[in-house]
């Protein structure tokens, strides 16, 4: 991943250095089991485990001949060891390595992800409690349909990083396995004991069967899980884009002293941050789609997902630290326009109010089909009119038979639609 959209906590997992460290500890313990076993001496371990080491230039300057970097990585390690490598990898094939330190790497990406969300959901409930009470108009299809609160509009979003928490943890969960049972997954050459050992060593578990790899279902779901949590980012993302249009702006992102908006028109402040998120959730997805494609393999394995896995994998991963990191910023930092939520709930001059008028007319015994017809026409009349609801209401025959006049301003209370914010608080435990 560029250098733009990472971070180096994240970034650091996907090092080549941290990559060649796991393969050289799954070596290590697969030494100490042998040893266990019998099969490594106990001097010989302790030359390999003094003298193993490696360089990462050295390796790639190898690999340049091998053309092949488990290769060209155990002969660097054996330029340390010496004739005590002979042991090193012994009855292991390369996947044994690759796959068993892969699964270690995206376990601890995705701990950091778990601790992204948790930073998140502090904020979004920070910013669900002070705007609590705080009405707006809520809309469907992009069009005004009744009051809510900005707080109930955060406290949804905290529900949903709820879920994402519960599906990176189910990530992490579904990827903690390793396999070291060699070429074809029938350990022909190791005992299962290596495997055993070297796994709960790792915090792994040990795959029930596999192949020459680990099956790359596998990682298909963990991607897929990084999309979902990156689609709903997106979708926060597009709501503050949305709330922050000229037309509205009764949200903001965070806009910094100094900061351009536009190099032709001085005035832009852009919902830059925002759509930044909303891009690179598409890439999220594109990934996690050719993770499932990576699921059907020839035979005991084939190559081609390897190549797809070096991109997709670390680059998924390091997005989603960089999105979640970013969209914390953005809900600790934005700006909320009150005023500008009030002045929006007037512009359709009271039509917000129809539903809880038209149940009003159904509790005084109009038939539903014709109280529907009587509110409707008096919204259209505000529509082509341009009069106020309460106007039209109040100078409708068929609606003075059955609500006088002077009840009518009562069913025009903001009051009425948050009276059941509390309850819905305390179902998302906020």
């Amino acid at each position: 991943m560029i250098l733009r959209y990472s971070r180096p906590i994240m970034a650091g997992i996907w090092s080549d250095k941290n990559k060649f460290q796991k393969m050289l500890d799954i070596e290590i313990l697969a030494c100490e089991a042998m040893s266990n076993l019998g099969k490594v001496p106990k001097k010989e371990l302790q030359k390999i485990k003094s003298k193993a080491r490696f360089n990462v230039k050295r390796i790639e300057k190898i690999e340049q001949k091998t053309r092949h970097d488990v290769i060209a990585f155990l002969h660097n390690i054996a330029e340390h060891v010496g004739p005590a490598s002979r042991f090193v990898h012994q009855g292991l094939t390369s996947s044994d390595v690759l796959d068993t330190a892969l699964s270690v790497m995206m376990k601890e990406a995705a701990g950091i992800l778990l601790e992204d969300l948790k930073k998140l959901n502090i904020e979004l409930r920070k910013k669900a409690k002070k705007y609590k009470n705080t009405i707006m108009v809520g809309r469907s299809h992009g069009v005004h349909a009744e009051p809510t609160t900005f707080g109930l509009k955060i406290a949804l979003f905290y529900d949903e990083i709820n879920r994402c928490i519960e599906r990176i943890e189910r990530a992490r969960d579904v990827i903690s396995y390793g396999k070291i049972s060699g070429p074809v997954g029938t350990y022909s050459n190791i005992e299962p004991y290596v495997e055993t050992y070297v796994c709960k060593k790792l915090g792994l578990k040990p795959a029930n069967i596999s192949t020459q790899i680990l099956q790359r279902d596998h990682h298909a779901d963990y991607l897929s899980q990084i999309a979902l949590v990156g689609a709903t980012l997106e979708k926060m993302a597009v709501e503050i884009r949305n709330l922050q249009k000229t037309e509205l702006r009764e949200v903001e992102e965070p806009f910094s002293k100094g900061q351009k908006g536009s190099s032709a028109m001085p005035h832009k402040r852009n919902p830059v941050l925002c759509e930044r998120i909303t891009g690179l959730a598409r890439v999220l997805r594109a990934n996690a789609g050719v993770a499932i494609e990576n699921v059907a393999l020839w035979h005991e394995r084939d190559i081609s997902h390897s190549s797809a896995e070096r991109i997709i994998i670390p680059d998924s991963t390091i997005l989603l630290d960089y999105m979640l990191n970013d969209m914390t910023f953005i809900i600790k930092n934005m700006h909320v326009y009150p005023d500008s939520m009030r002045n929006n709930l007037a512009k359709t001059r009271g039509l917000i109010f129809s539903a809880r008028i038209l149940v009003e007319l159904e509790k005084r015994g109009e038939e539903r089909g014709k109280a529907y017809d009587i509110i409707q026409r008096c919204a259209m009349r505000v529509w082509k009119e341009h009069i106020n609801f309460k106007e039209a209401l109040w100078n409708d025959k068929d609606f003075t038979k059955v609500i006088k006049p002077r009840e009518i301003e009562k069913l025009f209370d903001l009051g009425y639609y948050v009276k059941h914010v509390d309850k819905i608080f305390k179902n998302v435990g906020i």
